[in-house]
């Protein structure tokens, strides 16, 4: 509780000072007062409330009014969330080959639980997420709602496209297109691969780089495979591993990074992925001016309505149940 007006607390000191006056002329009245008070309490709890009641009735009344004149209130501020940041496209390679256990404990649970902790930080950001393997397709569109976008992130699985192959430029296309129309200061698609494109309708990513380029759209191009050989698991205990070569085209993620101004990306462990968005996270920053709205509450009736009920109490014991006869 805070106070509009507290220099009317001053009145409070000759408040104070009259009723310490008045208060000893009231004292020393009861203690000359000859009953005994043995024998009628009744009678004695009376002559107490002649004597004392009216000042002390007063006296509260007073203190009420001056409380209420020096306007308490009751003050919430809150923080006003920005209205704009940044828009991310997360665009997640979901081909079979990201099984591979290299990066520990697999390319797409590394992958994921990456992401995961990229959405938490973003707090003021809209993030959206595309999957793809031999198509690509929107995932979760761009919201503010990070606690659905690791939802989606979580039911991420090899294969779920259900089409074999690596569709760069497709999918580099389809979050373009769900991001292009954005009034965010800020528009940004972290890709995620472990191989080259080689498949999709757009076979030459660099062409759905340079159209993406032509919207603002800065691509950062993570390419997340060790360097040599990796090992898949079949399920197959006859034949429960499978070795995969090294498919990571370098050169072309480089290319879509630099051409829309991104960077590109090599992580060879988990331990590299987490590093590499919080480098992102931290390239991507956007400082908001901090905004207050402070909503404030008068609890002035707090104290004047109890003053008045007060008031009129007071005039209604004194006119009945101690009224003095002169």
């Amino acid at each position: 509780m805070s106070f509009k007006n507290p220099h009317f607390f001053i009145l409070v000191i000759p408040l104070l000072i009259a009723a310490f006056y008045v208060s000893k002329n009231y004292q020393f009245k009861f203690l000359r007062t000859n009953f005994p008070l043995e024998i009628n309490p009744v009678y004695n709890l009376k002559i107490f409330l002649v004597e004392n009641f009216p000042f002390y009735s007063r006296f509260i009344i007073l203190l009420l009014l001056i409380t209420a004149l020096a306007r308490p209130q009751k003050i919430l501020k809150g923080e006003i969330p920005p209205t704009e940041g940044i828009d991310i496209m997360l665009v997640i390679d979901t081909s079979l080959s990201m099984t591979a256990m290299d990066i520990v404990p697999s390319r797409i649970e590394a992958a994921k639980l990456n992401a995961k902790n990229f959405v938490l930080k973003r707090k003021n950001d809209r993030i959206g997420v595309v999957v793809f393997g031999g198509v690509a397709y929107l995932s979760c569109p761009l919201t503010l709602d990070h606690e659905a976008v690791n939802g989606f992130i979580d039911r991420i699985q090899p294969g779920m496209t259900k089409s074999d192959g690596t569709a760069i430029g497709d999918a580099i296309l389809v979050a373009t297109n769900h991001i292009k129309k954005s009034k965010a200061k800020s528009k940004i698609m972290i890709l995620l691969t472990d191989g080259r494109s080689n498949t999709g309708t757009v076979q030459d990513p660099l062409t759905a780089a340079k159209l993406t380029s032509e919207f603002d759209i800065k691509i950062y191009t993570i390419g997340t495979a060790s360097k040599g050989p990796a090992q898949i698991a079949t399920g197959n205990p006859l034949q429960p591993y499978i070795t995969i070569d090294d498919d990571l085209n370098d050169e072309q993620l480089q290319k879509i990074a630099d051409t829309t101004g991104g960077k590109f990306y090599r992580a060879t462990s988990s331990q590299e992925l987490e590093k590499i968005y919080s480098e992102i996270d931290r390239l991507e920053k956007t400082k908001f001016e901090v905004k207050y709205n402070t909503e404030v509450s008068e609890l002035y009736n707090m104290f004047l309505i109890p003053a008045i009920l007060f008031s009129f109490a007071t005039v209604i014991i004194e006119k009945t149940l101690i009224m003095t006869v002169p």
